[in-house]
């Protein structure tokens, strides 16, 4: 069942698909934009935290993206996402306005619900101006919100996070405190994670891949106590997909042995992955390892076609990562987790809760994680 409600090798841990920046980058705008004043996403960014959990504005798309993994004390179990994206209107006839509703900053959400026992999937989504409070996000530190819907610090060194979102008409809603468990980590070499070979096209991109979760969660208007854990990515820059770019697959990782994965890979029109796709292997001490598109093979192993847009998904995938001895089958934990955003980012993809097992180092190895499927449904090169 699926338900849609709308309201209008590398350094030290220190520290999609463009992964999901180009998702916000579809918000609809009163004005054309000129001659460009927004920063790309260059070499030698230098992160320092907690500045670096806050919005960025002089950079034109950013999104601040958190999944994760609950269950109650009968083991029903929950996958759950919520995803805040801003983007910069960058047009002087706009940011020269004198008015408090100037369109300076649009913000959108998504929040998304997977109730695995259930066999149920719910999405809704917000767009908002960033005017008179209704939306926005601080700089120097997480503070970011439509409405209600919240992810803010729990304590001054973040390293607790508390998380908000209800759709109260559908009885749907998370209420989670987030315990920081590894230190960030940065994707990409060079403070940079490469989108494709031209200047700029990049983004600045960590995440924090393992974060203890307790809360509430709601489900069609019952409460459930819940522990788990989360996986936070925040990314920003000013470029966009390539014109032979038609997608990615994005996938998060977090094994049972306390290591982490991510990978994006970067479709192109023919089909193949572009060069620019990476990934970075987390261990469990907090070191790192970057992935390039030839230290992975993933293999899609079975499809699902969606009843309602009727694009076509890979639907089971095998991940090997041949140097890292490291090979795993990754499954959906439903087929249909397929949102269908029809206001602020007006993009139809899927993302969802996944399964995982294999072996690592010849050892079994099991975890959970997210996968996001970005471009099936329509190419998404020159929106």
């Amino acid at each position: 069942m699926v338900d849609a409600t709308t309201t209008a090798d590398t350094p030290p841990a220190s520290t999609v698909p463009v992964a999901t920046t180009t998702t916000v980058a579809t918000v609809a705008t009163d004005a054309t934009t000129t001659a460009s004043s927004l920063l790309p996403a260059l070499p030698g960014y230098v992160y320092a935290f907690p500045r670096d959990h806050g919005a960025h504005e002089r950079y034109g798309l950013e999104w601040w993206y958190v999944t994760g993994h609950l269950s109650d004390r009968s083991a029903r179990r929950f996958g759950y996402e919520l995803t805040f994206f801003r983007k910069t209107i960058d047009d002087p006839r706009v940011t020269r306005h004198p008015s408090s509703w100037a369109l300076r900053q649009v913000y959108a959400a998504h929040f998304a619900l997977t109730d695995v026992e259930a066999g149920a999937f719910q999405f809704f989504e917000k767009v908002s101006r960033a005017a008179f409070g209704k939306a926005g996000a601080d700089a120097g530190r997480i503070n970011v919100w439509i409405d209600r819907w919240r992810l803010e610090p729990a304590t001054e060194d973040h390293q607790r996070l508390y998380l908000t979102a209800r759709a109260g008409e559908a009885g749907v809603g998370v209420d989670l405190t987030l315990d920081l468990r590894k230190p960030p980590v940065i994707h990409g070499r060079d403070g940079i994670s490469r989108k494709g070979a031209a200047p700029g096209q990049a983004s600045h991109y960590y995440s924090l891949t393992r974060l203890a979760t307790r809360g509430t969660v709601r489900a069609r208007g019952e409460r459930f106590d819940v522990t788990g854990t989360s996986w936070m990515d925040h990314e920003f820059g000013s470029g966009e997909l390539g014109d032979d770019q038609v997608g990615w697959d994005w996938v998060s990782v977090q094994f049972d042995s306390k290591m982490e994965l991510m990978l994006y890979l970067l479709r192109r029109r023919d089909g193949s992955h572009d060069p620019a796709s990476s990934g970075t292997l987390i261990f469990p001490d907090a070191s790192t390892r970057h992935l390039t598109r030839d230290d992975v093979v993933v293999r899609a192993v079975k499809h699902w076609t969606s009843p309602v847009s009727r694009a076509r998904y890979p639907a089971q995938w095998i991940v090997n990562v041949p140097s890292a001895q490291l090979r795993v089958s990754i499954t959906p934990v439903l087929a249909d987790q397929e949102l269908r955003t029809e206001h602020g980012t007006r993009v139809t993809y899927w993302e969802g809760a996944v399964d995982v097992e294999g072996h690592h180092r010849r050892a079994p190895v099991t975890g959970r994680g997210y996968v996001e499927l970005v471009g099936y449904a329509e190419p998404l090169s020159g929106r």
